[in-house]
């Protein structure tokens, strides 16, 4: 019934046990759930609870389906972090309003959290949003036991540009360098972001050290054959990149700020070994 009334407006995902539907929703992130409360194995309420607890699926809105009318039930509910309820029998106009009234919401959310995710300059993801994801990389790492490389590069002599060529000139730079830069991240999962100043960061899952080295000697060309004039540099007479990379496989003796701290090392290494290059480990 729910299928019929919502099918001609939204693309439905359906699951018959809870379990599945955990699996569904970390590897579809839908818009919006409805639950129902009585299930075989695992009832709604643990689902709910499952899924506020995952970094993947917490944001995402549930409403209860159910013929529980009681009061402790709904706070039960609401308790477990459900937005709303809807009771059997169901009234197609009422569901129809309650779901469309909670996916404006989030729509509206999802957008705030863009924007303070967002660099201003630049429009990539910023510090924050790194930060976020780099944590959760690093744990579906940890669980699958594949590689996850990091690059964190710095643009040569950038202060020296700006007092040549003047702030927005600079941040001309940065917005070419950052369109090139993401050009050239062609898989989906990988990322760049601005950590700050003229130094971005490329989060990489499911990279080895070898990818990691095609990867940071593709964006370094790629920003040098820019050709960006920079007469104040002292490796070229264009706008250049320093890299550090490092790769691992994460350990549970281990935490995501080391695999960072390695590679700020090898970035140190390559300005400290002449600039323009990129040092990995």
């Amino acid at each position: 019934m729910l299928g019929e009334i919502f099918q001609n407006d939204y693309r439905i995902l359906w699951a018959t046990s809870g379990e599945k539907a955990l699996q569904i929703a970390r590897s579809k992130i839908p818009d919006l759930i409805l639950l129902d409360i009585m299930m075989p194995s695992m009832d709604g309420y643990k689902v709910c609870e499952k899924l506020r607890k995952d970094d993947f699926t917490q944001s995402i809105p549930v409403i209860f389906v159910t013929a529980l009318e009681q009061t402790q039930y709904e706070m039960t509910g609401l308790e477990s972090g459900a937005v709303d309820y809807l009771t059997k029998p169901i009234n197609p106009g009422i569901a129809k309003l309650r779901v469309r009234n909670h996916l404006q919401l989030k729509q509206a959310r999802d957008q705030l959290e863009r924007l303070a995710d967002t660099d201003g300059l630049t429009d990539i993801p910023n510090r924050r949003y790194f930060d976020q994801r780099m944590i959760q990389e690093w744990y579906r790492a940890l669980r699958t036991q594949s590689f996850l490389s990091l690059l964190i590069a710095d643009i040569d002599f950038f202060k020296a540009f700006n007092d040549s060529y003047g702030h927005l000139v600079g941040d001309k730079c940065l917005k070419r360098l950052t369109k090139t830069l993401s050009e050239n991240l062609v898989r989906a999962t990988d990322m760049v972001a601005r950590y700050g100043g003229e130094e971005f960061v490329c989060l990489l899952p499911n990279t080895d050290h070898k990818g990691l080295y095609l990867i940071g000697e593709k964006l370094r060309h790629a920003v040098s054959a820019l050709k960006i004039p920079h007469r104040n540099s002292k490796v070229a007479d264009h706008v250049t990149l320093s890299l550090g990379g490092a790769t691992m496989v994460p350990d549970s003796g281990r935490n995501p700020e080391e695999l960072l701290k390695i590679a700020d090392q090898n970035l140190y290494k390559a300005k400290k070994e002449g600039r323009n290059r990129l040092i990995q480990s």
